[in-house]
C-alpha cells in the first residue's frame, strides 16, 4: 500500500499494516525530520525490520538530501533477513512507480564469508583468511611482479577489479550474500572488496555492529560515511556489551608463551633476511620513513590511532624491525613479571604505565604504534604459519589500547583462572568499563542514530549508560484482537513453597523438586515445542543432574524428547536441528538453554517450535566477578547508576529476550512462564507489550494455578479464528488506515489540505490558551 505521512509518500510492500507499525513509522519520520537520536521499543513479531526500511528508504528517495542508510544488526541471519525485506520493498516500489529506481543495497560480512579464492576460502579460521588475503592484495607484491619477481603471487579476483572504473563494480540492485557471490564469480571479481569500495556509492549498507562500533575496524571500513547518514542499530538491547567487548581482552600464561615464541621466531626471520635479503628490511625501513603505515590502499583491521597520529612517523625506538622486536620482548618480560602474583591486583591504565616506565623505561608513545608496527612487519616479511603470530598480535593490541585510553578502563590481574581453581594460572583482564567510549564517535559524527529492539526496557537506561541525549524514547504496545500470548509469574510450587534461583537457596531440594514438577506439568500440556531457559550453564548442569536422580527427566521423557544447549556451537546446532525435527513430526521436544547463550539471542521458535517458554530464575550476572564489580563502581561514580538498578535492568532485559523467542508474529501464540518469586516485584521492568498482557491475577501463581491458566489458554487458541475479526483492531487495510489518519487530523484541527481549520480548533484540549494564541503557536 501507499500512504502519506505529511508530504512523505511511504511505500509499504504489504496490503495490510499493524497499528503499531504505522505509529512506529510516524515517529521515525519525526526523528529523521528534526535530527537527533532515538531509543524505540517495538514488540517482537510486529514487522520492525520492514517498518524501518520502508520509512528510511522513502525518506532517502523523496528528499533532496538523499541521506545514506547504515543498518547495523548482530548476526549473519539477521543481516540476510534485512536484505530479503529490502529486496521485497524495492520490488514493490518498482511495481508501483512503473520504473526501477537507481538504488544499490549491499551487505558486508567478513572476508571468510565472501572469499572466492580457491585455496584461501578453505581456511577454517577467519584470522588466517584475513592475513592471507592482505598478502595477496598487497600493492608491494604487484610492484615486485612488474620488476620481474616470479615468486610472488596475487589474487586474480582482486586484480581484475583494477580494470573497472570505481563505482561500477556492481550495477544497481539489492544483493543478498549468495547473489553477490554469484555475480562476482561470473565477473571474476572479489565480493569483499566490491562491497568495501562501493560503500560510498550505495544507498544502504547492512552490516554487523562491529564495523561501526569496534575502533579496530570502523576507522578502516566506515570512515567515508557521510555525517548526515541515518544509522540504525537493530536488536540494540545488548549494544553496551558489544561496545565493551570491542575494547576488552584477556591475556593468559598460554598467550604469553605463544607470544614469546612468535617474537623469537620473528627475530630469527629478521636476522636471516638481514643476511640473505637485506633490501627487504631496507624497503620496510624506507617505507616507515616516508610515513606510510600501510602497504596497500586497503586499510587493515588493526587498532586505530587518531588521524593526526597516523600521519606522524613511528618512534625511532621501534623503527627498525630488530629494535621493535627487542622492544616487544621487554614488554612481554614485564607482563610475565606482573602476572607472577598470589593476590588479585586492580589498577588503572595510568598506574600501569607509570610502573612500566619505572622498571623498563618504556614510554607511552611507542606503545601506541605496536599493533600497527607488528602488522606491517609480519606482512612485509611474508612469513608462513600466520596463526603463530596471533598471540603476539594480542599483546601488541593490548599495548596500543593501554597507552591510548586513560579513563574508563581497568587492569585486573587474577592469580586463578576461576574461583574454584587450586593451581595458579594467572589471567590479566584489560576491561573496558565505559560503553560510551565506543559509541561517542558514532553520536558525534552522525546526526540521526536510532537504537531499537523488541526488548529494550527500561528505555532511559541506555542514554545514561551510553552518555547521549535523545529526541524520542518510546515503547509501543501490541494491538491484538484476542490474547495470543499468556505471561504467567509462578512464585511457588503446588506445596506452596516459594521458588527462586537466588544463590543462597537455589540448591534447596524442595525448590529443585518444584521446578521439576513445573517442567513435567508443562511438558504434558504444551503441544510440540517447549523451551526452558536457565540463568547459567553451571546451574543448568546442576539442576539437570538433580532432576535425573529424582526421576523427573524420566517423567518428562514420556511426553517429549530432551535436548540440551552446550557452549559448543556445533553440538548446539545439531541439538536445534533435532529439536525442530521432533516438533515437526509430532513427537515434541524440550530444549534446555541458557539465558545470554546463543539460543536466547539469535534463534526464533515460531509457531509449533515454541508454544511455551519456561524461564527458571532471573538471569543475573555473576556478581562476584571483579570485572563486573569494577564496571558497577564506574557506572555509579560517573553516570549515577546504582549497582542494584543496573543488575536488575541487565537481568530483566535478558529475561525478556528469552520470553520474546516464543512469539514471532500476531498469528503466533504461546505461554511465557516466569518461574521465580522475584519476578512479581520486578514485573514493571518488563517491556510494555508484555506488561500490558500481564494481569494482576497472573503475578503470584502456584504451579497448579499456572497449569490451569495455561490449559484454558491452549483450549482457546485451539478454536479457529476468522481473520476478519482482526481487521480494524490488530491490523488495518488501506481504507482503515485512511480513516485513522482522518481522525488524527480532526483531533489536531487540520483540514484535508494540511492547514489548520478554525472550526476544528474547538476540538483542541483547553490548556489555558486563547484561540488566537493557539493559532500563533500553530504558525510557529
Amino acid at each position: 500500500m501507499l500512504f502519506y505521512i505529511d508530504d512523505l509518500p511511504v511505500y509499504f510492500p504489504y496490503p495490510k499494516i499493524y497499528p503499531e507499525q504505522y505509529k512506529y513509522i510516524c515517529d521515525l519520520k519525526k526523528v529523521l525530520d528534526v535530527g537527533g537520536h532515538a531509543v524505540l521499543e517495538m514488540p517482537s513479531g510486529t514487522g520492525k525490520t520492514i517498518s524501518l526500511l520502508a520509512v528510511t528508504v522513502a525518506h532517502q528517495m523523496h528528499y533532496s538530501e538523499h541521506r545514506k542508510i547504515v543498518y547495523c544488526s548482530r548476526t549473519m541471519s539477521e543481516i540476510e533477513k534485512a536484505l530479503v525485506e529490502l529486496h521485497n520493498l524495492m520490488k514493490y516500489r518498482e511495481s508501483e512507480l512503473g520504473y526501477a529506481e537507481q538504488f544499490l543495497g549491499l551487505g558486508l560480512t567478513s572476508r571468510k564469508n565472501l572469499c572466492l579464492h580457491p585455496t584461501i576460502k578453505n581456511e577454517r579460521k577467519g584470522t588466517v583468511v584475513d592475513e592471507k588475503c592482505r598478502r595477496l592484495t598487497n600493492g608491494q607484491n604487484k610492484k615486485k611482479i612488474e620488476n620481474g619477481d616470479l615468486d610472488v603471487s596475487l589474487c586474480s579476483f582482486h586484480e581484475n577489479m583494477n580494470s573497472i572504473d570505481p563505482g561500477n563494480y556492481i550495477p544497481s540492485g539489492i544483493y543478498s550474500f549468495d547473489s553477490l557471490l554469484n555475480y562476482c564469480q561470473e565477473r571474476k571479481t572479489c565480493p569483499y572488496f566490491t562491497v568495501r569500495r562501493m560503500i560510498p556509492f550505495c544507498n544502504i549498507i547492512i552490516y554487523s555492529y562491529h564495523y561501526l562500533l569496534d575502533p579496530k575496524i570502523s576507522e578502516r571500513v566506515s570512515k567515508e560515511l557521510s555525517k548526515d547518514s541515518i544509522v540504525i542499530f537493530d536488536e540494540g538491547h545488548n549494544i553496551d556489551n558489544v561496545c565493551i567487548e570491542a575494547l576488552s581482552l584477556d591475556i593468559t600464561n598460554d598467550t604469553l608463551k605463544r607470544a614469546t615464541r612468535a617474537a623469537n621466531g620473528l627475530s630469527k626471520a629478521v636476522i636471516e633476511i638481514e643476511k640473505n635479503d637485506s633490501k627487504k628490511l631496507q624497503d620496510e625501513y624506507d617505507q616507515l620513513l616516508a610515513g606510510l603505515t600501510q602497504s596497500n590502499n586497503e586499510k587493515n583491521n588493526t587498532v586505530p590511532l587518531s588521524t593526526d597520529l597516523i600521519r606522524k612517523e613511528f618512534p625511532g625506538t621501534i623503527m627498525k624491525g630488530k629494535y621493535f622486536l627487542s622492544f616487544m620482548k621487554r614488554f612481554l618480560a614485564y607482563i610475565k613479571v606482573r602476572m607472577k602474583i598470589l593476590n588479585t591486583i586492580c589498577e588503572s591504565t595510568e598506574s600501569f604505565l607509570i610502573h612500566l616506565k619505572q622498571l623498563t623505561f618504556i614510554d607511552r608513545k611507542p606503545l601506541k604504534y605496536c599493533s600497527e608496527r607488528l602488522s606491517l612487519l609480519v606482512r612485509n616479511l611474508e612469513l608462513n604459519n600466520i596463526e603463530d603470530y596471533t598471540a603476539l598480535k594480542d599483546i601488541a593490541t593490548f599495548a596500543t589500547l593501554v597507552s591510548t585510553y586513560e579513563k574508563g578502563f581497568q587492569l585486573i590481574i587474577e592469580p586463578f583462572e576461576t574461583d574454584e581453581a587450586k593451581v595458579p594460572n594467572p589471567v590479566l583482564h584489560f576491561a573496558c568499563l565505559d560503553a560510551s567510549i565506543a559509541m561517542k564517535p558514532v553520536f558525534q559524527k552522525f546526526s540521526s542514530v536510532i537504537i531499537t529492539s523488541g526488548t529494550i526496557s527500561p528505555l532511559d537506561m541506555y542514554p545514561r549508560m551510553l552518555d547521549f541525549e535523545t529526541v524520542l524514547q518510546k515503547s509501543y504496545s501490541m494491538t491484538l484482537a484476542k490474547k495470543t500470548f499468556l505471561p504467567l509469574i509462578v512464585t511457588k510450587g503446588s506445596d506452596q513453597v516459594a521458588i527462586s534461583s537466588r544463590f543462597e537457596i537455589r540448591n534447596d531440594l524442595s525448590i529443585i523438586r518444584n521446578y521439576g514438577s513445573l517442567l513435567v506439568e508443562f511438558s504434558q500440556i504444551t503441544p510440540d515445542g517447549l523451551v526452558v531457559f536457565f540463568p547459567s550453564y553451571l546451574y543448568m548442569e546442576s539442576i539437570i543432574s538433580m532432576w535425573q536422580s529424582m526421576g523427573i527427566l524420566d517423567e518428562v521423557w514420556k511426553y517429549k524428547l530432551i535436548l540440551v544447549e552446550t557452549p559448543d556451537a556445533q553440538e548446539t546446532a545439531l541439538a536445534l536441528q533435532t529439536y525442530r525435527t521432533a516438533c515437526s513430526n509430532g513427537r515434541g521436544a524440550v530444549l534446555f538453554s541458557v539465558a545470554r547463550g546463543k539460543v536466547s539471542e539469535g534463534i526464533d521458535f515460531d509457531h509449533h517450535y515454541g508454544r511455551t517458554v519456561l524461564l527458571i530464575g532471573i538471569p543475573f550476572q555473576y556478581t562476584e566477578s571483579r570485572i563486573l564489580k569494577a564496571r558497577l563502581e564506574f557506572l555509579r561514580d560517573n553516570f549515577q547508576i546504582r549497582e542494584n538498578d543496573f543488575l536488575s535492568f541487565d537481568a530483566m532485559r535478558h529475561g525478556a529476550q528469552c520470553l520474546g523467542r516464543v512469539l514471532r508474529g500476531k498469528d503466533d501464540y504461546g505461554v511465557m512462564v516466569l518461574a521465580d518469586r522475584r519476578f512479581s516485584r520486578k514485573r514493571n521492568q518488563l517491556p510494555t507489550w508484555i506488561l500490558q498482557r500481564l494481569s494482576d491475577a497472573e503475578t503470584n501463581l502456584s504451579t497448579d494455578m499456572a497449569i490451569s491458566h495455561a490449559k484454558q489458554f491452549f483450549r482457546e487458541q485451539a478454536q479457529p479464528m476468522d481473520p476478519k475479526d482482526q481487521e480494524g483492531i490488530s491490523v488495518w487495510n488501506y481504507d482503515q488506515l485512511l480513516d485513522y489518519q482522518k481522525l488524527q487530523r480532526r483531533e489536531a484541527g487540520i483540514d484535508s489540505d494540511g492547514d489548520f481549520n478554525m472550526d476544528e480548533l474547538e476540538l483542541l484540549p483547553d490548556e489555558g490558551l486563547t484561540k488566537e494564541e493557539q493559532l500563533a503557536l500553530a504558525d510557529i
